[in-house]
């Protein structure tokens, strides 16, 4: 079955969206804290304390977000594992910065959770949009 247009259209920025979390990854791993602009000595304190394995996480959060963006216009079923993938990787990385860091206490939620929810949105809609157009055989 042929898919909308309009799902054409939301694959293509959910695409758009994967690339620029894999640019703020490499940001993230050549610049360090200083990818964000200026950094105070805090933010270069935390990105310094951040586990080795938090990138690996990263990683596969926006890896694996494009992957099923680009699994979507090429009309693959394998955007809903990627999208499952995408999906734990972002609750990972962020349960770990705003859950089990003193992140939020020293910078205050206003000033860290609403980017991170914007992400976690952005995952989740993508892996019902996954699952939605698999149930309407637009991706086989």
């Amino acid at each position: 079955m042929t898919s909308p247009f309009w799902f054409r259209v939301v694959a293509v920025l959910l695409l758009l969206w994967g690339v620029a979390g894999c640019v703020s990854l490499w940001s993230h791993v050549v610049y360090g804290a200083e990818a964000m602009g200026a950094a105070t000595d805090y933010d270069r304190a935390f990105h310094r304390a951040l586990p080795t394995w938090f990138a690996f996480v990263y990683a596969a959060a926006v890896g694996a977000g494009l992957l099923g963006a680009i699994a979507l216009l090429a009309r693959s079923r394998l955007a809903v594992p990627l999208s499952v993938v995408s999906l734990v990787a972002v609750v990972v990385q962020f349960g770990y910065a705003l859950g089990l860091t003193d992140l939020v206490a020293v910078k205050g939620a206003a000033a860290t959770v609403p980017f991170p929810l914007l992400i976690l949105a952005v995952a989740s809609f993508q892996l019902w949009l996954a699952r939605r157009a698999a149930a309407r055989r637009w991706i086989a």
